[in-house]
C-alpha cells in the first residue's frame, strides 16, 4: 500500500475484553480476528495503511483483482478488458453486480472511482493516477480510459484497494457520512465501528459472489499488545490473531489447539531516517548510520531466525528485486570516523518506537546499543500508537521503525512512493533526488522488460547509496487461528480471503 504505515488509533478501553466481545467471539459463523491497530477511515482513497486496506479488501471490490498467489491479475468487477495497439485505451466490460444498497455497480461508479483517486485534494494517491487522461462511462457496462502515455503498472494499479470501486451517488451526496457509514461492494458490510475497539462486519447478501461466503461475520478487534493478544487467543476469546511476536512462535506451534501461519509475504521493515533532521541530511553521516547497526544481529536475536536480512527496498522474491544489492558490513569504527569527518561527532537521535510492539521495542534497544559504540545516543521515544504516523507527518522524529507489505505486484508503486513522491514527502523520509525521481517516472513508462529491469536495479543501487532509509529485514506473515478455522489466508500483498475462510 502502500506505504502500510504502522500506526492507528488506540483508546485506554482497547486493552480490555468487554464481555459483549466475549460472547461474540464464539457466535456461530462470526469470526473474531485480533489485530493491533484501529483502522482510520473507511474511505479507501484517504488512507495508505495496512489495517484499513486489509479490511477493505473484503469490504469493497476491485476493477482487477491479483490472485491468491499475488503474483497475477484476475478479472474483478471487470470480467474482461481490452487495450489498444498503443497501449493508451483501455475498454472494461462491466460484470452483472450489486452495491450492498441493491444499486447496479455501473461503468460511471467505475469512471468516477478512478477520476476522485486522481483529482480528490486529500487523495494520497494522486500522482500514481496522474497517468489517467479520462475515464469515460460509454454505457453502464462499457468503461474507457485513456491514459496520457503509455503505462506498464497501469493494470496492476487498479487492484490496489485504494481504487475500490465507490458509489458515485452516495458519496457524491455525503463524503464524510459515507467514510463512516460506507457502501460496499464486496463480501461484507461495515454494521459497526467503535473507535478504538472494534469494527464489526457482516455478510453483504448483495455480493456478486455471495454463495462463496461462508461466514455471517468478521469482528477487527484492536488489541494493542502483543502478549495481551496472544493470551486472548490462547484463552479461546479469539478466533485467530495477526502480527504474532516473534518470540513465541516456536511455542505457539507446539499447541495443539491452534494452527500458527506463516505466510509468504513481501513485508519489509526498515528504519526510516528523517533528512531534514540536522546532521541526518547529510548522506554520509546517514552512511555511517547504517554501518553502526548490526542487521543480522537484529534478525537472529529478535526475529528468532524467522526473518532474513533485506538489502533493498524491493522484497526479496518480487518483481526486479536485486539480490546483489550493496550490503554494508557492521563496523562501528568506520562510522565513528565518518561522522567525524562529517562534523557530526557525538552525534544524538531520537527514535520514535511504538509502545506495546514487542518487536519494535526489542529493536530499539538493540539498534541503541549498537550505535553506541560508534558514538551515537539514541533517545527512545514511546509513542502512543494514536500520535505515532502524526508525529512521522510533522517530521518529528529522527529515525523510526515502520514496514511495508507491496498492494500491488508491480515495483512502481512503493518505488514511487518512496523515492519519486513528492506530496508524501517520500514516506515521511523528505528524501530528495531529482535523478532518482526521473528515473522513477522512467521505469513506469518502459515496457521492454529487460530495459524497465535493470532501471529498477539502477534504482535500487542508488536509493542504497543516498541511504533513504535502512533496510533491515524481510519475513513472512505471522498469523494464528483456533483449530477449528479453515482457509483464514493472506497472500504476499496482504490480502485476507475471508470470503474463503470457514468456522466450524
Amino acid at each position: 500500500m502502500k506505504a502500510k504505515f504502522k500506526y492507528g488509533a488506540i483508546f485506554a478501553g482497547a486493552l480490555s475484553v468487554f464481555a459483549g466481545d466475549i460472547a461474540t467471539a464464539h457466535a456461530e459463523g462470526v469470526l473474531t480476528i485480533g489485530r493491533r491497530e484501529d483502522g482510520t477511515t473507511m474511505d479507501p482513497i484517504k488512507t495508505a495503511q495496512n489495517v484499513d486496506f486489509w479490511v477493505f479488501s473484503n469490504m469493497y471490490d476491485v476493477l482487477v483483482r491479483v490472485d491468491k498467489t499475488g503474483t497475477k491479475l484476475e478479472p474483478g468487477l471487470a470480467e474482461s478488458w481490452t487495450i489498444s495497439d498503443d497501449k493508451l485505451t483501455y475498454t472494461f466490460k462491466m460484470r452483472d453486480a450489486k452495491f450492498s444498497d441493491g444499486s447496479p455497480i455501473t461503468a460511471a461508479d467505475a469512471a468516477f472511482t478512478i477520476k476522485r483517486i486522481r483529482d480528490h485534494k486529500e487523495s494520497l494517491w494522486g500522482a500514481t493516477y496522474s497517468v489517467v487522461k479520462d475515464a469515460v462511462a460509454t454505457d453502464d457496462k462499457t468503461l474507457v480510459v485513456t491514459l496520457n502515455q503509455p503505462t506498464a503498472p497501469f493494470l496492476a494499479t487498479l487492484a490496489m484497494p485504494g481504487i475500490s470501486i465507490l458509489p458515485e451517488k452516495a458519496v457524491s451526496a455525503d463524503e464524510a457520512g459515507f467514510a463512516e457509514h460506507p457502501v460496499s461492494s464486496g463480501a461484507f458490510i461495515m454494521k459497526e465501528w467503535r473507535r478504538g475497539e472494534k469494527v464489526v462486519l457482516e455478510k453483504n447478501p448483495n455480493f456478486w459472489e455471495a454463495n462463496r461466503v461462508s461466514l455471517d461475520g468478521v469482528e477487527w478487534l484492536s488489541i494493542p499488545d502483543d502478549n495481551t493478544r496472544v493470551l486472548k487467543l490462547q484463552a479461546g476469546e479469539i478466533d485467530c490473531a495477526i502480527f504474532l511476536p516473534f518470540s513465541r512462535i516456536s511455542e505457539l506451534k507446539k499447541d495443539t489447539t491452534l494452527q500458527v501461519l506463516l505466510d509468504p509475504s513481501t513485508r519489509e521493515d526498515h528504519l526510516l531516517i528523517n533528512h531534514e533532521r540536522g546532521a541526518l541530511a547529510k548522506k554520509e553521516v546517514r552512511e555511517a548510520l547504517d554501518l553502526a547497526i548490526d542487521e543480522q544481529s537484529i534478525v537472529d536475536t529478535v526475529t528468532f531466525g524467522v526473518g532474513t536480512v533485506a538489502n533493498s527496498y524491493i522484497p526479496a522474491g518480487t518483481l526486479y528485486y536485486y539480490a546483489d544489492n550493496l550490503r554494508r558490513p557492521h563496523d562501528p569504527e568506520k562510522a565513528k570516523a565518518m561522522l567525524k569527518e562529517a562534523g557530526a561527532e557525538g552525534l544524538t537521535l531520537q527514535y520514535n518506537v511504538e509502545a506495546g510492539n514487542e518487536v519494535d521495542e526489542q529493536i530499539a534497544v538493540l539498534i541503541q546499543q549498537q550505535v553506541a559504540a560508534a558514538g551515537i545516543t539514541m533517545n527512545i521515544q514511546k509513542i502512543d500508537a494514536s500520535a505515532g504516523w502524526n508525529e512521522l507527518v510533522a517530521g518529528n522524529y529522527d529515525v523510526a521503525v515502520n514496514y511495508w507489505t507491496n498492494d500491488i505486484i508491480d515495483p512502481d508503486q512503493k518505488t514511487t512512493f518512496v523515492l519519486g513522491h513528492d506530496s508524501n514527502l517520500n514516506y515521511m523520509t523528505r528524501y530528495k533526488n531529482d535523478k532518482v525521481k526521473e528515473l522513477v517516472e522512467k521505469a513506469r513508462i518502459e515496457f521492454d522488460p529487460a530495459k524497465r529491469e535493470q532501471m529498477y536495479i539502477e534504482l535500487q543501487k542508488m536509493a542504497k547509496a543516498d541511504v533513504n532509509w535502512i533496510d533491515l529485514y524481510y519475513s513472512p506473515y505471522r498469523n494464528a487461528c483456533r483449530a477449528g478455522i479453515e482457509a483464514f489466508y493472506q497472500n504476499p500483498l496482504g490480502r485476507f480471503f475471508l470470503e474463503d475462510t470457514k468456522k466450524k
